[in-house]
């Protein structure tokens, strides 16, 4: 695969490493946002993504008015996977179109969504969820999905269709070729759908990202080093790392069984070892601000 041109466009060589360190599910509960204040003050972290339609939503948007300079996108929902804890979409409350289960809630795993919910509903429910985002004072920099549920071939038109009416980087389609695209496992639909969609957004001057790794949900023993692996790992270009810290609180503990991970996360962001050896092992930690900026 041909070095990322973003590279050269942001000063950097074709051999650099840029990380985006990167908080998923933002607003989904209290305890993502204490977790979030305090790593955005530490300052490793380099971005995030809000859900919309979850009960904290409100409070994030008030943080993200009082400090503009946050790098926030919106993390586009189309599940709930926790047992006691749910949240549902904000555009409609039809069963009919397929957004809901039983309960009245968004599914808890991603089939039913990609196969069978109404498309015409997916796009009016995440086009909703941005411009709630956008009228609610957030300068989201970026688009991408919670649980990969986007990720399918039925609903990636969509998402591209949102990236291009907002002028938001969709980051979780990365660039590839046929090569890298079939080392990633894609073939068939996917893998000519995954080479469309780069031609397209890269032809149109959307800034890609070239890898994505992340912490695990099950994981949550030695979480420094864990980090430490992936990051010795990282290949030249942009890469998305993502996790999902939170505080340690009750309301966490009752509705999320994966929890320790989740706290570890939150540690392992707030360590200064970690922060230590990010700077010495020749990594440029970038947001995605800065490549929203670059496609406008």
């Amino acid at each position: 695969m041909n070095p990322n041109p973003v590279l050269r466009k942001l000063g950097f060589a074709d051999t650099d490493r840029l990380v985006i360190f990167h908080i998923d599910d933002v607003g989904m509960s209290q305890s993502t946002l204490s977790a979030y204040h305090d790593l955005v003050e530490f300052g490793l972290i380099s971005s995030a993504a809000v859900m919309v339609p979850c009960p904290w939503f409100p409070q994030a948007a008030a943080y993200c008015r009082q400090n503009p300079k946050v790098d926030m996108g919106v993390h586009l929902t189309l599940t709930s996977e926790w047992d006691a804890f749910r949240w549902g979409p904000i555009s409609t409350r039809d069963r009919a179109f397929g957004l809901m289960d039983d309960e009245g809630y968004f599914p808890r795993r991603q089939p039913s969504i990609q196969e069978k919910a109404d498309l015409g509903a997916v796009r009016a429910e995440l086009r909703l969820q941005i411009q709630r985002a956008l009228d609610a004072g957030i300068d989201v920099t970026h688009i991408d999905s919670h649980m990969f549920t986007l990720g399918h071939p039925r609903l990636i038109p969509i998402y591209m269709e949102l990236a291009f009416e907002f002028r938001l980087p969709p980051s979780i389609l990365l660039r590839g070729d046929e090569t890298s695209y079939r080392a990633r496992g894609l073939d068939g639909e996917m893998l000519q759908l995954a080479l469309k969609v780069c031609e397209t957004l890269e032809g149109e001057g959307f800034p890609l990202l070239d890898h994505e790794c992340g912490l695990p949900l099950d994981k949550p023993e030695e979480r420094v080093e864990q980090a430490k692996q992936l990051l010795r790992e990282i290949p030249a270009g942009i890469t998305h790392f993502y996790m999902h810290p939170t505080s340690d609180t009750p309301e966490l503990r009752a509705h999320a069984p994966d929890w320790p991970s989740r706290v570890a996360d939150y540690h392992a962001f707030m360590s200064s070892e970690l922060r230590d050896f990010v700077h010495n092992e020749d990594i440029h930690v970038i947001g995605n601000r800065i490549l929203r900026d670059l496609l406008r």
